[in-house]
C-alpha cells in the first residue's frame, strides 16, 4: 500500500446556471479555478440545453435545491471566495442574498441582466433584488448594459464608467467592475471603482465573436484569485490579463464561434520545458552544421515562443547569442527564458499577424544571401529602417512592431523570410520564420546550403 500525499488547495465556490455547451456558466467557472489552482465548488441554479450557435432551452431549479447545494458546500468546505452568475429568477437572487449576509468569505456579484443580443434577461422585480444582493458583496462586475441597468447610465466612456461604478457602489457593494467589452472601440477597458478611487485596465480587443462566457470566466477568475488571498486590485489585474488571453486562443469547437479558453495558462506554462528542448536542438543542428555564413556581426539568435506566448519572459532563446568561432560557431551560454529581446520581441509582433509562428532566427543579410534567397523562390517580406517614422524610432522596442506590421500587413500567408535593411550605424539582418522548430532549423540550414554555393 502506498503512502498517500494529499494536494491541499484553496476553495472556491460558484452559484450560477449550467452551460450544456461548456463555454459559460458553471462549466466555464469550475475550468477556470481548476486554471488557477484553486479547488471549484458549485452551486447549480438552472440547468440550460446549449451550444456555440445558442440557447435551446433552460429549467430554472426550486430554490430547495440550491439552498440545499449551498448548505451542503459551505458546511463542509473552508470556501475562500465565492462568485454569482445566472441566478434568473427574483425568489432565486432572494435566496442567494440571505445566505450572503451569512458568508465570511468575499462574494463577487455577475448580475447576469442582459443578453449579448441587448435583451433584458430578468423581470424588473428581480433586477430590484439584485441591488439587496450587491450590498452584501465585495465586488460588482457588470458589463454596460447591465451598469445602464442597475444605474439608468449610459457607458460609452471613461467618464460614464466611472459615474456608474460610483453609482453601484451606493447599493453598498465594496467595489464595481464595470466592464467594457460591450464598449466600441480597439481597446478594452474595465474600470474598478472603490472608495479608495478608480483605477483602469485596459488591453487590444481581439478580433473575434468568440467570447460567450467571457463574464463568467473574468468572474470567477477574479473569486479564484481572491481565494487564494490575493488583493482585489491584484487579483482583478491577473484576471483581465487570463481573459485577453483566454479570448485570443478561443477553443475552435462547434459549429458557432467557438468557446473561450480557460485552460490557457496551464497549457502555456506545461509547454515552457518543450519549448527550450526545441530551441536548443535547433542550436545543435546550427553547431553542427557549422552554419558560420549566416551568423551576422550582431551574432545569431534562435527564439522561439510558447504556444499562447504573449511577452519576451515566454520567448526562450541563447542567452549571449550565438557566435563564429576558430571551431565553427557556438552559443555563448545556454537557452533560457527572456534571453533574447531582438529576435523575441520581432517574433512576438509577427504572431500578431499569424499567431501559428513560434520559431525565428535572425541570420546575415547581403548580396550573397539575397541572391540565395531569389534561388530558393522563398516568399519574401521587407522593412526599410530608413522609412519608419521618428516616433517609433525614438522608443524603444517600437521597431520590431512597427517592422512586423510593414513585412505581414495584408498577407494572406506568412512569408519564410523578412529582410531589415538596416539603417545607418545598422547591420542589415534577414529573420527566418516558421511554425515549428524542425522546419526553421531545414529552411536555415537550405539557405546556408545556397550561399555557400
Amino acid at each position: 500500500m502506498r503512502t498517500p500525499a494529499p494536494d491541499s488547495r484553496p476553495v472556491a465556490l460558484t452559484i450560477a446556471g449550467s452551460d450544456s455547451g461548456g463555454g459559460a456558466g458553471i462549466q466555464a467557472d469550475l475550468a477556470t479555478m481548476a486554471a488557477h489552482g484553486v479547488f471549484g465548488t458549485s452551486a447549480i441554479t438552472a440547468v440550460t440545453a446549449q451550444n456555440t450557435r445558442g440557447v435551446e432551452s433552460s429549467h430554472v431549479l426550486p430554490t430547495e435545491e440550491i439552498d440545499a447545494q449551498i448548505e451542503a458546500v459551505t458546511g463542509d468546505f473552508a470556501i475562500g471566495a465565492a462568485k454569482t452568475g445566472m441566478l434568473a429568477t427574483t425568489p432565486v437572487i432572494e435566496t442567494v442574498a440571505d445566505y450572503a449576509r451569512e458568508f465570511e468569505f468575499p462574494l463577487l456579484v455577475d448580475p447576469v441582466m442582459v443578453a449579448t443580443s441587448g435583451d433584458r434577461l430578468l423581470e424588473p422585480e428581480a433586477e430590484r433584488a439584485y441591488e439587496d444582493l450587491l450590498g452584501e458583496a465585495r465586488l460588482a462586475t457588470p458589463n454596460a448594459d447591465e451598469a445602464e441597468v442597475l444605474t439608468g447610465i449610459e457607458v460609452t466612456d471613461d467618464e460614464s464608467a466611472i459615474a456608474a461604478g460610483k453609482a453601484i457602489l451606493e447599493t453598498g457593494v465594496d467595489a464595481a467592475l464595470v466592464k467594457g467589452g460591450h464598449v466600441p472601440g480597439e481597446t478594452v477597458r474595465d474600470t474598478l471603482v472603490t472608495a479608495d478611487g478608480v483605477r483602469t485596465f485596459e488591453h487590444p480587443r481581439v478580433g473575434t465573436e468568440a467570447t460567450h462566457g467571457s463574464g463568467c470566466t473574468l468572474g470567477s477568475a477574479i473569486a479564484a484569485r481572491l481565494a487564494t488571498g490575493e488583493p482585489l486590485e491584484t487579483a482583478v489585474e491577473g484576471a483581465t490579463q487570463f481573459l485577453a488571453r483566454a479570448v485570443r486562443y478561443y477553443y475552435d469547437v462547434g459549429e458557432g464561434h467557438g468557446a473561450v479558453n480557460h485552460m490557457v495558462p496551464l497549457r502555456n506554462e506545461a509547454s515552457r520545458e518543450l519549448t527550450a528542448e526545441e530551441v536548443q536542438a535547433v542550436v545543435d543542428r546550427f553547431v553542427d552544421a557549422d552554419v558560420s555564413a549566416l551568423v551576422p556581426e550582431v551574432g545569431m539568435n534562435v527564439a522561439g515562443a510558447t504556444p499562447y506566448a504573449e511577452s519576451v519572459a515566454e520567448t526562450a532563446a541563447v542567452e549571449g547569442r550565438i557566435t563564429r568561432t576558430l571551431s565553427g560557431v557556438q552559443p555563448n551560454r545556454g537557452v533560457r527564458f527572456g534571453a533574447s529581446s531582438h529576435v523575441a520581441r520581432f517574433l512576438l509582433a509577427a504572431r500578431e499577424f499569424f499567431p501559428e509562428l513560434r520559431f525565428a532566427v535572425n541570420c546575415r543579410f547581403d548580396d550573397d544571401v539575397e541572391d540565395a534567397l531569389e534561388a530558393l523562390e522563398w516568399p519574401v517580406a521587407e522593412y526599410d529602417r530608413d522609412e519608419q517614422p521618428d516616433e517609433v524610432a525614438a522608443t524603444e522596442g517600437s521597431t520590431m512592431g512597427w517592422g512586423a506590421r510593414q513585412a505581414f500587413t495584408d498577407r494572406d500567408d506568412a512569408p519564410v523570410a523578412v529582410v531589415d535593411r538596416g539603417e545607418i550605424g545598422k547591420e542589415p539582418l534577414v529573420k527566418l520564420v516558421a511554425s515549428d522548430p524542425e522546419t526553421l532549423a531545414e529552411r536555415a540550414l537550405a539557405l546556408e546550403s545556397e550561399v555557400d554555393r
